[in-house]
């Protein structure tokens, strides 16, 4: 599965490995009819309401969207998939 902050960190800097990262994005974007700007949003909101719960460990995180078959496998849906590691909970009283 194509991780989309990979795409923009420092490993494999070759010209060759960011055309093929960016090529990449580019399809995924087109398959999921997500633009970029639209997943940094969903990143964002998501981040703010988990971080009134929890710390968030940045290293670890991934949030990314992907397509999958519907239950009944008769069409394809698309999917955000996150992995978001968490420090510590915050104590909130209710």
């Amino acid at each position: 599965m194509f991780d989309l902050f990979k795409a923009f960190s420092s490993e494999n800097k070759t010209s060759k490995n960011v055309a093929k990262e960016r090529l990449k994005l580019v399809l995924v974007h087109d398959r999921v009819d997500c633009s970029p700007q639209l997943l940094n949003m969903i990143k964002d909101d998501i981040l703010k309401v988990i971080s009134n719960y929890a710390d968030i460990e940045e290293d670890g995180l991934e949030i990314k969207m992907s397509k999958t078959r519907s239950e009944n496998g008769d069409r394809p849906v698309s999917a955000l998939v996150a992995n978001i590691p968490l420090k510590n909970l915050k104590d909130r009283k209710i």
